[in-house]
């Protein structure tokens, strides 16, 4: 599986995630040269080259255009917090997203459409949650 990691996620995960996806192709926006890319514009270019998109910008399904440009690309759309700044939000993240990346990509890469997920923190006794937005979408703006 081609997955693209946002702008915003940090690089001491990206290391991090491609170490756990050994198998799996994982590129960082910057990496590919479309730092400072709007969300929309993004979304539509990794449409064509990758999978699966994750990010901590869960603010994306508040806003019409992205949410439709999320739905429009077809990728599998992967959300995780950083509940804290600094090296202890990084910390945090670092852990859930540890804990739950292989088995969450493992589920997607069998998932018949494009799914939603979110990597939960650490102490919730889940480690990721899927959703099928074709029955249960995220946002008024779906539709």
């Amino acid at each position: 599986m081609n997955i693209l990691l946002d702008e915003n996620v940090p690089r001491p995960l990206v290391a991090m995630v491609k170490k756990l996806l050994p198998e799996h192709r994982v590129d960082h926006v910057a990496e590919i040269g479309w730092s400072g890319k709007p969300d929309v514009a993004l979304l539509n270019d990794a449409s064509h080259r990758y999978e699966t998109f994750i990010t901590n910008d869960s603010s994306q399904y508040m806003d019409p255009k992205e949410c439709q440009a999320i739905k429009a690309s077809r990728l599998h759309h992967v959300t995780y917090k950083m509940p804290k700044d600094g090296l202890d939000g990084l910390a945090l993240a670092a852990g859930a997203i540890t804990a739950g990346v292989r088995g969450l990509i493992e589920r997607l890469e069998s998932a018949p459409s494009q799914r939603i997920a979110t990597i939960v923190g650490i102490g919730t006794g889940e480690r990721f949650r899927v959703v099928d937005p074709a029955t249960n979408p995220p946002s008024n703006y779906w539709s």
